[in-house]
């Protein structure tokens, strides 16, 4: 029977396409993506089609995981294959659902429950008897259950192909359970532990000396190939589930690190190939509209893409080293960022005091850290608490990391001379009444800021310190005037991220004596929580971030000390005396709430 070879052998078929039209999964994706590009999203009502005829598309609008246009779309799409793919697999290469939203449909529809990979059963169940290319082309995992059955944990249970050919192979009943794409994928690569493969039958590594070659063309080509797609679509994806903000390319002589950091810690995974590198990296770029033959200097770009239902901007910057380019790329999903004080960690009084102070007409308020310390954030937060249609909001930034509606951003462009002084000169002329600057990084800049703060303009930026006292005297090493500077000056926030404990899994204890000496100004008993870790935080005891602030606002008392010529620690003294608390008592009021941990609050700021 031909049906036992193919399973053995790991063939393709299809019930719905004669032998000579068979084409594989990479195909249809370029075909997808080709459509896709001539054939724009439109709302008009000549492109529309009906979706209600895919109860799928029903299911999921309803649910308000697809919007009416995208619907339409794929089934556009959908009309135009040859190989009569499922809409559910189109949604997903198009990045309009999330693969859960997938599952969770097909669930309603079918009435056939999700199994998540944390339910799956033991390896030891898999059956030995179905290749793993029929695995991964159908996204399928069968185990075996009882004497008579077999459980199969399909992406698409609808496909009656796939249950009556295990049933003719296996000669047992299938009952059909529903998978998330990305956990049968994962599952079926780990459990095979095979390297990446050409939808072809075509091995990465034996591409891979292709891409030594210094030709420009063929790399744009191998950079065009299926493996290399898949392998950029795979980063991407696992950065998204992991809720990464950044993914760290790195080149080095004998292999190709790829990195996610995650609640501002790197993480390392998998291991590529180091000759896929320059494919990989050329991919990105001209993903990133780059220039891929420049290979000598730093380049940065930015592209879209739609993954898992929502829109992630993609900031790429890429620098050269001693083995290749090592390329970064900033994870910034728009959907899902919150702009507002409280949840990104400001204590009630804190918030209270700032919104005040951005009540007023002038002034700078002027927010400080490392990089990575959330500074980008809270400005925009601020800007999101000061849009009202009264007011105009002009701002300078390098890059725009997130567009917010009814504020006119501007990208700065060295290369034409459009940096923040230039740019800043022209936009006092725009009649703005708040004025946000990315950086203050010259004295230029900072005269400019001061300057459009005492001409009356609300005027936000960051600056490089390690805390709030440290602002002022960065303020005067640029240059600005000490009576300047206590003119204009209204605020000082400096902060740093801690990693929040994962609420899943955190365990509360009674800190010995030594550790509870450290909270002796709260009242009553003290109970700190640890990290432990579970399947929810990937083991890491830990999700998401909160930030500890330190804000000085500048009285009379400390204008008066600027004016003296006081160093810091004496601004900071004064700034305690009137009720500021620095970023470690912030960072121990959240250990008290169990928020976080304090190896944490002691991991990212200095005892004071």
């Amino acid at each position: 029977m031909p049906l036992p070879m193919y399973f053995l052998t790991g063939g393709r078929s299809h019930r719905h396409i004669p032998s000579s039209q068979l084409r594989g999964n990479s195909v249809v994706r370029q075909e997808i993506s080709q459509i896709a590009r001539d054939n724009p999203s439109t709302d008009d009502e000549s492109g529309a089609l009906d979706y209600t005829e895919h109860p799928l598309c029903v299911a999921l609008v309803e649910a308000g995981r697809l919007r009416t246009a995208d619907a339409q779309r794929a089934i556009r799409l959908k009309a135009s294959q040859q190989g009569d793919p499922s809409i559910g697999a189109i949604l997903l290469q198009l990045g309009l659902i999330s693969d859960r939203d997938l599952a969770q449909a097909l669930a309603d529809i079918c009435g056939i429950p999700v199994i998540e990979k944390k339910a799956y059963p033991d390896f030891s169940r898999l059956s030995e008897n179905i290749a793993s290319n029929f695995l991964k082309q159908h996204r399928l995992l069968v185990f075996e259950e009882q004497e008579d059955d077999l459980l199969a944990i399909m992406v698409d249970p609808t496909d009656r192909y796939v249950i009556e050919a295990l049933e003719l192979i296996s000669g047992k009943k299938v009952r059909p359970s529903i998978g998330i794409a990305s956990e049968i994928d994962e599952t079926v690569q780990a459990y095979f532990n095979e390297p990446l493969k050409g939808e072809k039958g075509g091995d990465a590594d034996g591409m891979a000396q292709q891409l030594l070659l210094d030709d420009v063309e063929q790399l744009k080509e191998l950079a065009s190939e299926a493996p290399v797609i898949k392998m950029v679509n795979q980063i991407i994806q696992r950065a998204v589930s992991s809720k990464a903000s950044d993914i760290h390319i790195e080149p080095f002589e004998t292999r190709l690190k790829i990195r996610y950091r995650v609640d501002g810690l790197l993480r390392e995974t998998e291991h590529p190939s180091i000759e896929l590198a320059p494919a990989l990296i050329s991919r990105i770029k001209i993903m990133a509209n780059l220039n891929i033959a420049e290979r000598r200097l730093p380049q940065d770009g930015r592209f879209k893409v739609r993954m898992h239902g929502n829109t992630l901007d993609m900031r790429v910057s890429t620098v050269p080293t001693l083995h290749g380019e090592s390329m970064v790329l900033r994870l910034l999903q728009r959907d899902e960022v919150s702009l507002d004080f409280a949840s990104l960690g400001f204590a009630s009084a804190t918030e209270k005091r700032l919104l005040s102070i951005l009540d007023r007409p002038h002034g700078i308020v002027v927010v400080t850290g490392p990089t990575g310390s959330g500074k980008t954030t809270t400005l925009y937060a601020a800007l999101n608490y000061l849009n009202r249609p009264e007011r105009k909001i002009l701002t300078v930034e390098d890059p725009v990391e997130y567009n917010i509606e009814g504020v006119n951003q501007i990208q700065v462009k060295p290369a034409i001379g459009l940096n923040f002084s230039t740019a800043l000169r022209s936009i006092v002329r725009q009649d703005p009444d708040v004025i946000m600057i990315g950086e203050i990084r010259d004295q230029e800049t900072a005269r400019i800021a001061v300057q459009s703060a005492l001409t009356g303009h609300l005027v936000l930026s960051s600056l490089h310190t390690n805390d709030a006292a440290g602002s002022i005297t960065r303020f005067l090493d640029m240059g600005i005037e000490a009576f300047l500077l206590t003119s204009t000056v209204n605020a000082v926030v400096a902060q740093r991220l801690v990693r929040n404990l994962c609420p899943h899994c955190k365990a509360p204890y009674s800190p010995p004596v030594e550790i509870g000496a450290r909270f002796a100004a709260f009242p009553g008993p003290i109970t700190l929580f640890q990290a432990v870790g579970c399947e929810s935080c990937n083991g890491s005891g830990y999700s998401g971030r909160s930030a500890i602030i330190e804000m000085i606002e500048l009285s009379e008392a400390i204008r008066a000390l600027i004016l003296q010529g006081k160093d810091k620690s004496a601004l900071a003294e004064c700034a305690k005396r009137e009720g500021a608390r620095s970023m470690y008592e912030d960072g121990l009021q959240k250990v008290v709430s169990g928020v976080t941990t304090l190896e944490e609050v002691l991991r990212v700021t200095q005892e004071s």
